[in-house]
């Protein structure tokens, strides 16, 4: 394993649920081992958390693709220094990173061990927080207007949640690409967010049935792109306002993380309403383990060199000033579990970035 010169404490401080529950409850700040990574792996010094609505499940005990051995950390996402490697990963010691954490845990805490291909070299040019805003949001959003749904300039995309950390990201480059945007939020400030991001057609779903106004504002033909991380609660409505030949780009189910096992998608709807329904998984992996998890799992990852493309896509319309991070609140590591307690009750608007000691 290849470390840097700096001292490494041998323990750290994380926040660990130690029961399923509310946050405030679940949650526990702890004194634990620092963690070393595997090969193929990395150790981050975090500098920053950005808090994700899938870190919540880790919490309260929802609906988990795989779930960890009681106590742990969740936590997905990283931004820091890497202060460690394991074999194979010597190439990032010492370089600034954002990451998603080994198992998608683990990222609430000091240090946390990181895959090497779900980790992007971020420059100093772009400061803390946005920088630690970026990852996430933009490469889901990416992968699914333009790896999944192939927007086109002259098209029209509807995005759910677009004061959202994903939302927000989607409007940005789906305006960007050229397309126009029709976007809903929960109340008048996310709304007018949504404008100023570029939506042209901006709508407050609490007051307004937001297919009536795609309907009309498309002349009843509908819309040829949906990005929907809500789910079920939108999934009738929005089906109805999607053109022919469209593309409804399934990303998340934050209305209800319950039903991503249930049968909601009913098999006549989605044959009369003559559209292509495209599921986005944002996970990346080297060759071998995407064969391996494609053998045992049936699922299909997306290549790590395809990540490396986006990173550096986002990085030049960032540094362009084309898109922008949207952070909403900045909240020190001791109000994690008052911090992820707003977000599980929607009145975060972009993201919530955790900020630890930036070590110097």
């Amino acid at each position: 394993m290849a470390s840097d010169a700096q001292t490494t404490p041998t323990t750290m401080r994380a926040w660990r649920t130690h029961e399923y529950g509310p946050p405030l409850d679940a949650l526990h700040l702890d004194e634990v081992d620092v963690p070393e990574p595997d090969a193929n792996e990395v150790r981050v010094r975090v500098q920053a958390i950005p808090l994700n609505l899938n870190d919540l499940e880790r919490v309260t005990g929802g609906t988990m693709m795989v779930e960890p051995e009681l106590p742990y950390s969740p936590g997905m996402e990283v931004m820091g220094i890497v202060d460690a490697c394991g074999d194979g990963s010597e190439a990032w010691l010492g370089q600034r990173v954002v990451a998603t954490t080994t198992g998608a845990n683990g990222g609430y805490a000091e240090y946390a061990v990181c895959p090497a291909v779900s980790t992007f070299a971020m420059p100093d040019s772009i400061p803390l927080p946005d920088a630690a805003a970026l990852y996430f949001p933009f490469h889901l959003a990416w992968l699914g207007l333009f790896d999944r749904a192939a927007l086109r300039p002259g098209e029209t995309v509807l995005i759910h949640a677009g004061a959202g950390g994903s939302g927000s990201a989607a409007i940005q480059l789906a305006v960007h690409r050229g397309a126009t945007v029709f976007a809903t939020a929960g109340n008048e400030q996310k709304v007018e967010l949504c404008r100023e991001l570029g939506a042209e057609v901006a709508i407050d779903y609490t007051t307004t049935d937001f297919a009536e106004v795609v309907l009309a504002e498309t002349g009843n033909r509908g819309v040829d792109v949906v990005f929907d991380n809500v789910g079920s609660a939108v999934w009738d409505a929005s089906l109805r306002c999607t053109a022919y030949n469209g593309r409804y780009l399934m990303m998340g189910f934050a209305s209800d993380k319950s039903v991503a096992d249930e049968p909601f998608v009913v098999p006549r709807a989605l044959a009369t309403a003559n559209i292509k329904l495209c599921g986005v998984l944002l996970a990346y992996a080297t060759d071998d383990l995407a064969g391996l998890v494609k053998s045992t799992m049936g699922w299909n990852f997306a290549p790590g060199r395809l990540g490396e493309q986006i990173m550096e896509e986002i990085i030049d319309l960032v540094e362009r000033g084309d898109v922008r991070a949207v952070v909403g609140d900045v909240v020190s590591f001791d109000d994690v579990p008052a911090a992820i307690t707003a977000l599980a009750d929607r009145q975060t608007t972009g993201r919530t970035i955790v900020m630890l000691d930036p070590h110097g």
